[in-house]
């Protein structure tokens, strides 16, 4: 029997110890601390670990601790949604994004140029300096060959980038592969197809990189999933571990409820039915800010794992 504790604040408290008390404390907290020991479990039995995020989470200021979990050596394989790729390059190119509110006045922040995302803002002038980096990227990409996966598009932009804080630079400088396959959903697509109009034989392969992700792991391998918000990008992941036979880790975290039915709402026990999480897996749902959950509970991982020698 497990019983509720007090938890209190002491000077200079780490965050290991932070998470071991929210674990006692009820609640998320809870599942906060088996989402920490499940992502140690994962590195300590050398899984291959999938890690999957949406857009906005490359908006906010989770970019850069994604790089550097890249860095670490805790991703093997990476998917997200084009946005995160457009806003990745826009900061390694040197724009910023501004912490707004999530009650400004839409309409006159679209007459200013604003793009709200909760209460972040993009500017247009980021998506203009964006248009003009990936147009020049895709000439000389096409100088060199007509046809590409989509993981071989980003990983040769990554080469470019050259900005450790970038997922996309440090994907490629650590040959972690990242899947989109959403990649015409957003600037990023609409640039693809105007460059194709004037270049008919430029193709991006969406077909070939699902090969590419079917082959980025096995029966034999033990496979985790760290699955961040929902949609297409956390769908990619589970269904490439289902053909392996499923995975045998898998973190879920999300703000959204199972009972519309929806991908970002399913839980790890539904993933069970369909053999997307092995039905022994050590599999654990938080339902939170993904921005405010996420860094608690790798950061204390990452504490324990770097006790452990694991990680450098």
């Amino acid at each position: 029997m497990t019983l509720v504790k007090d938890i209190k604040w002491i000077k200079g408290k780490k965050i290991t110890d932070l998470v071991k008390d929210l674990s006692s404390c009820g609640f998320q907290g809870v599942e906060l601390g088996k989402a920490t020991e499940c992502i140690i479990k994962m590195k300590r039995e050398k899984a291959k670990i999938y890690l999957t995020f949406t857009s906005n989470m490359a908006t906010s200021g989770l970019r850069g601790f994604f790089a550097q979990l890249i860095e670490l050596g805790m991703v093997d394989t990476l998917i997200t949604t084009v946005g995160s790729v457009e806003e990745d390059i826009m900061k390694a190119i040197g724009e910023d994004f501004i912490i707004g509110s999530y009650s400004a006045d839409d309409v006159a922040s679209h007459e200013k140029g604003m793009n709200r995302v909760g209460n972040l803002f993009i500017k247009n002038e980021s998506y203009e300096k964006f248009e003009a980096y990936i147009k020049d990227v895709l000439k000389k990409l096409y100088e060199k060959k007509n046809r590409y996966s989509v993981s071989e598009l980003l990983r040769e932009i990554g080469l470019m980038l050259n900005n450790e804080n970038s997922i996309l630079y440090q994907a490629a400088k650590k040959n972690v592969p990242i899947f989109c396959p959403a990649i015409t959903d957003g600037a990023f697509g609409f640039h693809l197809f105007l460059f194709q109009q004037d270049h008919q034989d430029f193709m991006i392969d969406v077909v070939k990189d699902f090969s590419n992700l079917i082959f980025s792991s096995t029966h034999d391998d033990k496979k985790g999933i760290i699955a961040l918000g929902g949609g297409v990008s956390k769908h990619h992941a589970i269904l490439g571990t289902l053909i392996n036979g499923g995975a045998d880790y898998a973190v879920y975290m999300t703000t959204a409820r199972e009972y519309s039915g929806s991908m970002s709402g399913a839980t790890t026990r539904e993933a069970k039915s369909w053999g997307k999480i092995k039905d022994n897996a050590d599999a654990v749902t938080v339902i939170g800010d993904v921005s405010v959950f996420f860094p608690l509970t790798m950061m204390a991982a990452l504490d324990v794992l770097s006790e452990e020698e694991l990680i450098k």
